[in-house]
């Protein structure tokens, strides 16, 4: 079946027969070439160019965001490594106002997430995302001067307000450069930053913090105010370089643009003005229907709240748990440095997997199981070389889990507004488990409590992870069978106004029985 020509003179993509949803190489004003032969060779040439406009925007857009992230992780957990640098003894804290400490934190942060989310693409994310880094960068330095532990609650109340919008803005924002099933990937590379901050964070304190008495500062305070100081001035030096949408990029030729832009169309990624015609105008009804129909973004909220309880109880907790094996401060926090290395080269390799075979619930099943078995070990042996193995497992599995749950969300909701509050959604989900974690760390040196907690929360995470993908399977099943039945009553029907019309695809996004949801 020919494609049809619309007003404008391009052509929509092909529709197949059996119902099988266009080719992200689709290229429209290739498809005018005469010949086989030229058509071929012009597809080629064009293919050639998208992918040189992804290098092009991964060599900057993946290296800043990805700062971005680190910095964030470390600056929101570095109080773990201020904590056994002496933190909690000279403001005569408990461990129950240390765990307040943590949850201030996320309260705010929690609370942000969908609004930044939302203004985001009015505003720009080349203005927010850099803006939030200098701002929280300047109140994380600010902790090195506080004197009481009230003064403390304070300023982590306002990193956690300053913060709370970046990692759903990051995510949503590379939603809109990147193809569904080349992602995760990207993501990775991204997200893979907290497993080198969680490495940088034992060896910078570790140096830092024998800075000790100078200025009449702890060592605690001068990790607070070098990590934070670093922070603002990276947000700083970025402000004026990181590109809003892909269309913005000025080192990318006009051709490999609209090339490139075409192929996000294509393939129901991007936003919805990713071919140049139109854009979404903001609704309260678009954002609503996440809350209706939207299923399948809120059965990932289960595994995500799990995902946030482990991943920010490591995050937070991983020094505090080597050094109660009977390491030395200084030694415990350079001990947390090989299992985050080790997490951040798997969770490259994971990622490629992921989206090379356009999977992200096995992936996220197996890792989820090998947590298990770390938390397992941990539980089953009270030798500190077998539980410092057991860290490695559970670091391993927790971190390989969070880019494929953030990317399934992202992959399977559309449009731009609906993405952006199943973003948010699922974040806030994340940090309330954040805040969970907080309370769990009460009863060392086993932790015996939390070992148990997260174990539990590990199989959680691949159950329901088992049960999206027979949900999502049963549902591409049915998208399959309305395709036939439209096709076999109203015909191809891209036209104006009719089922399978650009206007369509792009109002109804994941609800279009064209959409197919990634497992």
């Amino acid at each position: 079946m020919s494609s049809p020509t619309d007003k404008t003179g391009s052509r929509s993509p092909s529709i197949a027969k059996d119902g099988s949803r266009p080719g992200s190489s689709h290229v429209p004003s290739l498809r005018e070439k005469g010949s086989d032969l030229g058509h071929a060779e012009a597809l080629t040439v064009d293919d050639a160019a998208a992918r040189r406009a992804a290098f092009k925007i991964d060599i900057v857009v993946i290296p800043l965001v990805g700062m971005y992230y680190l910095l964030s992780f470390l600056d929101r957990s570095n109080i773990g490594n201020a904590k056994i640098a002496g933190l909690t003894k000279d403001l005569k804290m408990s461990p129950h106002q240390f765990s307040v400490a943590l949850t201030i934190t996320y309260v705010p942060y929690i609370l942000m997430e969908l609004p930044m989310n939302l203004l985001m693409k009015r505003l720009g994310a080349n203005r927010t995302l850099p803006i939030m880094v200098i701002l929280w960068g300047a109140v994380c330095a600010a902790q090195g001067a506080v004197k009481t532990y009230h003064s403390l609650l304070i300023t982590r109340f306002f990193l956690g307000a300053l913060e709370g919008g970046l990692f759903p803005g990051i995510v949503l924002y590379l939603s809109s450069f990147y193809k569904r099933h080349g992602m995760q990937f990207r993501f990775a590379m991204m997200f893979s930053s907290t497993s080198l901050a969680g490495a940088f964070s034992g060896l910078l304190a570790a140096a830092i913090q024998n800075l000790h008495g100078k200025r009449h500062l702890a060592g605690w305070a001068w990790i607070f105010i070098i990590e934070g100081a670093f922070t603002s001035a990276f947000g700083l030096a970025t402000l004026f370089f990181l590109p809003a949408t892909p269309r913005d990029i000025n080192w990318l030729t006009e051709h490999e643009k609209s090339v490139y832009m075409q192929s996000l169309a294509d393939d129901w990624s991007g936003d919805n003005d990713s071919d140049g015609e139109g854009q979404e105008v903001f609704s309260w009804s678009e954002v609503g229907s996440v809350f209706i129909n939207a299923p399948h973004t809120l059965l990932l909220c289960i595994p995500l709240f799990f995902s946030g309880v482990t991943l920010f109880g490591l995050a937070n907790f991983s020094p505090t748990i080597v050094n109660a094996l009977g390491h030395s401060p200084n030694r415990s926090q350079l001990l947390t440095v090989p299992p985050y290395a080790c997490s951040f080269v798997i969770s490259i390799a994971a990622a490629y997997l992921c989206d090379k075979y356009k999977s992200r619930g096995l992936m996220t099943i197996a890792c989820s199981l090998l947590a298990a078995i770390g938390y397992a070990i941990f539980l089953g042996t009270s030798h500190k070389h077998a539980d410092y193995a057991a860290l490695y497992l559970q670091i391993i599995g927790v971190y390989c889990i969070a880019p494929c749950l953030s990317t399934w969300n992202a992959n399977n909701v559309q449009p731009h507004y609906r993405r952006a509050t199943a973003v948010a959604l699922s974040f806030v989900s994340t940090n309330t488990g954040g805040i969970v974690s907080t309370w769990l760390f009460t009863t060392p040196p086993r932790f015996h409590t939390a070992t148990c907690i997260n174990l539990a929360f590990s199989l959680g995470m691949a159950l329901f992870s088992a049960i999206a993908i027979v949900y999502l399977k049963w549902r591409n099943t049915q998208k399959h069978a309305e395709v036939a039945r439209l096709l076999a009553e109203h015909g191809a029907g891209t036209g104006p106004g009719e089922w399978d019309s650009k206007e369509e695809r792009r109002r109804l996004g994941d609800r279009h029985p064209r959409f197919e949801f990634t497992l």
